[in-house]
């Protein structure tokens, strides 16, 4: 599996994380790809289609163009690797999308959505372009141009989100807390919020608890399970481990145990 990243210049770094590129399918037929808390643009370069599964149901699946707006979930789906012998994506910001897409995030939520949908022809001519391209940072460079051309003048959140966004992607920080910071009532807080991000703010800081406590159980060899759950903002163990069950269908020693098998960020290999 070969994967690479580019970062975006700016004024486009405000909004995008980070573009990738993934070729060569791995050994593993299938994977489950985790909440990040954000959205994904993704485009298949190998064949014009992409295939969604249901965790609960494995055998059902809904297939979409080979170019797809991928929404912020609150849950997992799966994936057939052998589909994606060659792909790139977006990784936005979170609550940064809209501008770019054309679209809030919360109508997107947890759904994949035909990029053609949001920008018409264009989404077909950005992916005919990106096919032909004879290198990764030839397309890194399309696929950054068509973003930028994309991006509208307008701010993806006012002011006072981007601030709760950043307030929530760290432990210890209430939902409440936040609204009466930013002079929100609590539920005026939850509409803007969810309309921008795509999640509640509760779903959204606990789908990033649930990152961050994945991550720090990586760097480590044998994770002592009960203490990285109070590092990470948990009640306890058996909190955390009904987070991870939710967001992956695994318990943490499971879905670890998935995770050492190489896979691209938020995807766990299955069979």
């Amino acid at each position: 599996m070969i994967y690479r990243t580019h970062l975006p210049a700016p004024p486009l770094a405000r909004f995008v994380d980070y573009l990738w590129y993934l070729s060569d399918a791995p050994t593993h037929a299938r994977e489950r790809i985790v909440p990040s808390g954000t959205l994904e643009l993704v485009i298949n370069l190998h064949e014009d289609k992409f295939k969604i599964y249901e965790p609960a149901h494995p055998d059902r699946c809904r297939t979409l163009p080979g170019a797809m707006v991928s929404g912020a979930y609150g849950g997992s789906f799966g994936i057939d690797t052998r589909e994606h012998a060659s792909i790139i994506g977006v990784h936005f910001k979170p609550g940064r999308a809209a501008p770019i897409l054309g679209v809030p995030a919360g109508e997107l939520t947890d759904l994949h959505v035909d990029l053609g949908t949001l920008w018409g022809s264009l989404a077909a001519e950005l992916r005919e372009r990106l096919c032909e391209a004879a290198s990764p940072d030839v397309r890194f460079r399309i696929l950054e141009a068509a973003l930028a051309a994309r991006l509208s003048s307008s701010d993806p959140l006012p002011d006072a989100m981007g601030v709760a966004v950043e307030c929530l992607d760290h432990a210890g920080v209430g939902v409440r807390e936040v609204a009466t910071h930013l002079h929100f009532s609590h539920r005026r807080f939850i509409e803007v919020f969810t309309a921008g991000v795509g999640l509640t703010p509760k779903v959204f800081a606990r789908v990033r608890r649930f990152q961050r406590a994945m991550s720090q159980a990586m760097r480590e060899p044998v994770p002592d399970w009960a203490m990285l759950a109070l590092d990470c903002g948990y009640y306890d163990q058996s909190h955390m481990n009904r987070d991870f069950v939710e967001f992956s269908g695994f318990p943490p020693q499971s879905l670890l145990r998935h995770r050492r098998t190489p896979a691209k960020d938020y995807h766990v290999a299955l069979a």
